[in-house]
């Protein structure tokens, strides 16, 4: 399997951490500072960062990845071979509930609705005064 190395976020799940420098400093309307220290300022924001990112990612970055391709392929076993067949038992027994529930309820309420319905069904309103 080919991978990306140019767009490594196809699915955008971390636009949440984008992080430029306007993103996260700006200087207002009317407070400026000189135009040299705001280009220094950015050219030290996107270094640092960037030079951080580097070396915690050569550093954490491959146990990172082992750590959670493992959290991800126990969560793949516990839901394949626990949660889904568990699941379906519960589906099942609870297919006989329904069917008893459905019994009963018919039993006690369907007489009832009935006859309700055959006392108001032919009841006529009419309306007096026009308005």
């Amino acid at each position: 399997m080919d991978i990306d190395l140019i767009n490594r976020d196809p699915g955008d799940i971390n636009i949440h951490v984008r992080s430029l420098m306007e993103d996260v400093l700006a200087e207002p309307e009317g407070t400026h500072s000189m135009d040299c220290v705001w280009k220094l300022s950015n050219c030290c924001f996107t270094c640092s960062k960037g030079a951080y990112y580097k070396i915690a990612t050569c550093l954490c970055g491959i146990p990172a990845s082992f750590y959670w391709g493992c959290v991800f392929g126990m969560l793949t076993f516990q839901h394949v071979w626990c949660c889904t067949p568990e699941i379906k038992t519960y589906l099942i027994s609870l297919g006989a509930c329904k069917k008893v529930y459905t019994a009963l309820v018919r039993a006690c309420c369907d007489p009832c609705c009935e006859s309700c319905g055959r006392c108001f069904g032919d009841m006529k309103l009419t309306t007096v005064g026009g308005k």
